[in-house]
């Protein structure tokens, strides 16, 4: 909580990264992860302390006073949709300020009463950029914030209209978002006007979090049990198929995902609902991160890799803070283990050419190179453990940089296994689509122990 409090929080804006030429901002998904991170340490303890946080976030938050109409319009869905959320969390841990209210309301209409995201063949589930523009990417992140927030509408104002959006856009990211043969949630479909197609097999941890979360609170709000089944089907999903040899969460989502709604929803699980696999993936994934705690007390991305040798961003660190708050209120004498990584060695080695492959003896892997490396985001490659591709396919999308700046000595992918032996991490050529581009990688070394 130093950390957050002392090198995050800035006057009412979050940074959103250790550079200093990184911005300041209260907007967006960035942004947003350590507001949520905020909302979840008052959440388990309401510390009075915590308000002046939020009533500064409060002052700067986006007053959405128009609606995206035309074709000058630029706003993406999304962004509206993370700050509803942001500015909900706000007005509960804040002291119930109406203003925080009328931020999240005005907020979640700017997307929700827009006519430039509800189009294509399937409108019922939203562009992400106005009228689809160039790649028609619709993105579960613009529709289970939107639900997330209605959810959070309903219960603070008791406005039947917002349960009945959220019962209705849940239905529909089901229909689209929802792989075909495992309870987990693609974040990307691709509508051209004619088809929607979905990208398989990308999953976020923020969007299956909001998702769990979504299932939680229909189900308080409805009692129908369905809602309840789907969001514990989709936790144990995460659990059996998002992790390493070790149980450890592995997110793989470049650096364009934020790991907090996943923890938050797990603890929900594991406090609301008595669900035993929710706390122990909690406690099992914050003793492996604390390992992957950087000197100044911030965490890399992969909570079972080594920490960061480069700076971090807002999009990395939130789910190692958010770890730490859940553990804490869950077991708050342990006193997890620091050294995991103790002993381990860089090796240098370019690798810029796909296929390539990398043989070791040992426990554990990371690979190392800059994030961003070819401003902005195309470029990927997949990634296979002992022949075997990681569920997520996305593998390492090098080229996303959320922060905007090339991020040196990054850990780009991490995996650990609870015995030594030998073992081959494959990295194969990226399939190309309309937002991660075609294929790329370019490491620098490895770090193996």
């Amino acid at each position: 909580m130093r950390t957050l409090e002392q090198s995050w929080y800035d006057a009412g804006k979050w940074h959103l990264c250790q550079l200093s030429e990184c911005r300041r901002t209260n907007s967006d998904w960035g942004a947003g992860a350590l507001t949520y991170t905020l909302f979840l340490r008052w959440q388990t303890t309401h510390e009075a302390d915590l308000e002046p946080y939020f009533a500064g976030l409060l002052k700067t938050f986006v007053r959405y006073d128009r609606l995206c109409s035309d074709a000058s319009c630029t706003q993406w869905s999304d962004i509206p949709a993370w700050d509803a959320v942001a500015a909900l969390r706000d007005y509960e841990a804040g002291g119930e300020d109406v203003d925080a209210l009328t931020v999240a309301r005005s907020a979640f209409d700017a997307v929700d009463l827009s006519p430039a995201y509800a189009r294509g063949a399937c409108p019922s589930i939203l562009y992400q950029q106005p009228f689809g523009r160039e790649n028609k990417l619709k993105t579960l992140e613009t529709d289970s914030n939107l639900i997330k927030a209605a959810l959070l509408l309903y219960r603070f104002t008791g406005n039947g209209e917002y349960l009945e959006k959220a019962i209705g856009r849940y239905a529909d990211v089901r229909r689209y978002f929802l792989d075909p043969q495992i309870p987990l949630y693609s974040v990307y479909v691709f509508d051209d006007g004619q088809t929607c197609v979905q990208l398989p097999h990308r999953f976020f941890a923020s969007v299956n979090g909001n998702m769990i979360d979504a299932g939680l609170r229909l189900y308080d709000a409805t009692d129908e049990k369905s809602y309840l089944q789907d969001a514990v089907q989709t936790a144990q999903a995460v659990d059996a198929h998002l992790s390493d040899e070790r149980g450890i969460f592995v997110d793989q989502q470049a650096e364009n995902d934020i790991a907090e709604p996943l923890i938050e929803a797990m603890f929900e699980l594991a406090t609301q609902e008595g669900q035993p696999f929710a706390r122990d993936w909690i406690l099992r994934n914050a003793e492996a991160a604390v390992s992957a705690r950087t000197p100044d007390g911030n965490f890399g991305r992969f909570f079972d890799g080594p920490p960061p040798a480069g700076t971090v961003t807002a999009w990395q660190t939130n789910g190692g803070f958010a770890l730490m708050i859940a553990a804490a209120a869950l077991e708050p004498k342990a006193v997890p283990a620091t050294d995991t990584w103790r002993g381990a060695k860089f090796v240098a080695r370019e690798v810029g050419l796909l296929p390539a492959a990398i043989t070791f003896e040992g426990t554990s892997i990371a690979l190392i190179g800059a994030i961003g490396d070819r401003c902005c985001e195309l470029g990927h490659a997949r990634v296979f453990v002992d022949g075997a591709e990681t569920f997520d396919r996305r593998g390492i999308w090098q080229n996303k940089s959320s922060s905007s700046r090339r991020l040196k000595e990054s850990v780009l992918f991490a995996w650990r296994w609870p015995r030594a032996g030998t073992h081959v991490v494959e990295l194969q050529p990226g399939a190309p689509n309309a937002k991660e581009g075609g294929s790329y990688l370019h490491l620098s070394g490895y770090v193996v122990k």
